[in-house]
């Protein structure tokens, strides 16, 4: 215990009283002398001890001295010590990290009695937004097609221009996928609002159908003359929605773009499949809409 006590005095000090200067105090710290002042294996040896008949003996007669490896402080949380393991994540998304590393542990890592693992940092906040990101998506998808319903207040028409939600989720999934391979939280709310404007465009084709079948347009005048007369504004509107997401998706790399960049790939992806799956895709359902509900006002 003697032993034990002269270390810890000699090499990490112990305070035996106060010094004042003025207003001020200072810690008068008792504490070993060496002549070099980066200590060695050797200075620690070579320090001398205390015996009970006041001799003095090499700290390395009683003792062995060896360089090991050990943490310098001893972390505790709730009365329980814990050791911190940090990683970054680059190059995938922090959530699917720790899936991994949950699965590699639970297979590979045999824990002794008492110890646990607990999993924490950023990737919480993440797992947090995405699951409230979610509910808005699911919100956003029911609030659009409650306006599309007051808009045609016809439950057939409300879907078909929602058909251009898939048709822009084939061009968003494909760029996550050749991009960061990952559904990061800005490429959730590239969604979100890659749904907006595709349900814009689908709007606009339905829209004018119904105006010129109120004109008493046959069908496939209907379908032509729509379709030639939204071609240009929908065709506008996404080239230039397109051309202003080009700077954001050429910078990200650059500091400070580690969110828009990733939202902007979605929308462009979608954007592109939607528009010009669009132009194909309504006319065509549109079409065969018109034609079942006639067969079924036939006697």
């Amino acid at each position: 215990m003697e032993n034990n006590r002269f270390v810890e005095t000699a090499f990490n000090g112990e305070k035996i009283g106060d010094v004042y200067e003025g207003q001020r105090s200072f810690d008068l710290v008792l504490k070993q002398r060496f002549v070099n002042d980066t200590l060695t294996i050797d200075d620690v040896k070579d320090a001398l001890i205390d015996t009970y008949n006041g001799g003095k003996v090499p700290l390395g007669v009683v003792a062995d001295v060896v360089s090991v490896g050990g943490p310098n402080t001893v972390s505790r949380e709730n009365v329980q010590r814990k050791l911190v393991v940090s990683a970054n994540v680059s190059g995938r998304d922090a959530i699917g990290v720790v899936d991994d590393i949950k699965k590699a542990v639970n297979e590979k890592i045999q824990l002794p009695e008492g110890y646990r693992v607990e999993y924490g940092g950023q990737f919480e906040s993440a797992r947090t937004a995405t699951r409230t990101l979610v509910l808005v998506f699911i919100l956003a998808l029911v609030i659009i097609y409650l306006l599309l319903y007051t808009e045609f207040r016809n439950l057939s028409l409300s879907l078909i221009v929602l058909l251009n939600l898939p048709l822009a989720l084939i061009g968003g999934v494909l760029a996550v996928k050749l991009g960061a391979d990952s559904l990061s939280i800005p490429a959730i709310i590239g969604f979100i609002t890659l749904f907006g404007i595709a349900t814009r465009n689908g709007i606009l084709l339905v829209a004018k159908y119904q105006a010129l079948t109120a004109q008493g347009l046959p069908l496939n005048e209907v379908i032509r003359k729509g379709s030639a007369d939204r071609f240009n504004p929908i065709i506008m509107t996404a080239l230039t929605t397109a051309l202003s997401l080009v700077p954001m998706i050429l910078a990200a790399d650059h500091p400070g773009n580690e969110i828009q960049a990733p939202m902007a790939v979605v929308v462009l992806g979608g954007l592109i499949t939607s528009t010009m799956l669009n132009i194909f895709v309504i006319p065509i359902v549109y079409a065969w809409y018109v034609k079942r509900s006639q067969k079924s006002l036939q006697p």
